[in-house]
Parts: C-alpha cells; structure tokens; sequence
C-alpha cells in the first residue's frame, strides 16, 4: 500500500489536500467501508443521521474532530461528496471517487477549503486515514480497539499522524515560492 499525498493552495487563505491509494477489494466492498456506518467505525469515524443525499448526519473521526456533515452527493459506487461544517466558516468539502484498477480500486479522496497554514496536518491525517482504511479492508474487526472521542483522537492514528506530519510540512516548503 502505497499513500500518494499531495497538497495545493486555492487562493491566499484556503487550500485542499488529496491523498489516494488502491486496494486489492472489488469497488463494492469499498464502497461499503466507506459508506456503510458499521464499517466507518471500524477505521475512521462513527456517524449517524440521515445517511442518504441531501442528508445531514453527525460524526466523530478518530482524530477527534466532530461535527455535522450533509451528504451533497452519493453516486454509488463511484462519487461521494460530503460538506463538513455545512454552513459555517469553517466549511469544507470532502470528495471521493472510487475507479476499478485491474483487480483492485482505486480511492481518491481530495478535501477542500482547509486553512492553507494546516494543510501539513491535514495531509497526514488523510493519509493516516487511508492507511487504516487498508488495515481495516485486511482484517474482521476495528482498526482503534482502544476507541477515540472527540476529546481524544484513536492512539494509533495520532502517533501516525505525529510520525507523518513533518513529512507534509517538508513538502510543502519545498513547493511554496
């Protein structure tokens, strides 16, 4: 499994981060662990509300961020769009296209209009995410055993978050003018 990350500014204060990788699963099954809230839980959020499009529903990531999110767009098993904070200041835009690839699937997740100043954090923490989603898709049971909150992130999540960080900082010095 290999984690491609990359990082870009949109204007002069929001940026996006896009991270991608492929599975050895049909799209389906990637589908399902992206999508089904019983196999969310198993490696990056617990959600629930009105999950179909046009829905709002509540989460928890096991970064510990929480907050609502509203399903803009579900076009199974392809394209998922999903507006964090719809509403607010501090909104933004997670998108996610599936594509089969050989015998695997390759997911795409890009978010946008995030604070260009924390698009390092956040580029790890989507890559730590994608990683889990790959230990989820190779194992029966949770990813974060010990749990997380929205007080306190999933242990093994933010000491790959730790590790990574440094690594989207230097990228992203190295591309800025």
């Amino acid at each position: 499994m290999t984690v491609n990350g990359t990082m870009r500014a949109l204007d002069q204060t929001r940026g996006a981060v896009r991270v991608e990788d492929v599975y050895d699963t049909d799209i389906h099954d990637l589908w399902d662990a992206c999508t089904v809230p019983e196999r969310l839980a198993r490696w990056i959020a617990e959600v629930s509300g009105d999950l179909r499009e046009g829905g709002t529903a509540q989460a928890v990531f096991t970064s510990s961020w929480a907050g609502a999110v509203r399903i803009e767009v579900c076009d199974a098993p392809h394209h998922l769009l999903i507006s964090s904070e719809p509403g607010s200041d501090e909104a933004s835009t997670i998108e996610a296209w599936f594509t089969v690839e050989g015998s695997g699937t390759r997911l795409v997740v890009e978010e946008r209009g995030l604070p260009v100043g924390a698009l390092a954090f956040y580029g790890a923490g989507w890559q730590a995410h994608l990683e889990d989603l790959g230990r989820s898709l190779r194992g029966d049971g949770p990813v974060h055993a010990t749990g997380w909150s929205a007080e306190q992130p999933a242990p093994a999540w933010h000491a790959r978050w730790t590790e990574l960080t440094p690594r989207y900082q230097d990228a992203g010095a190295a591309t800025s003018p």
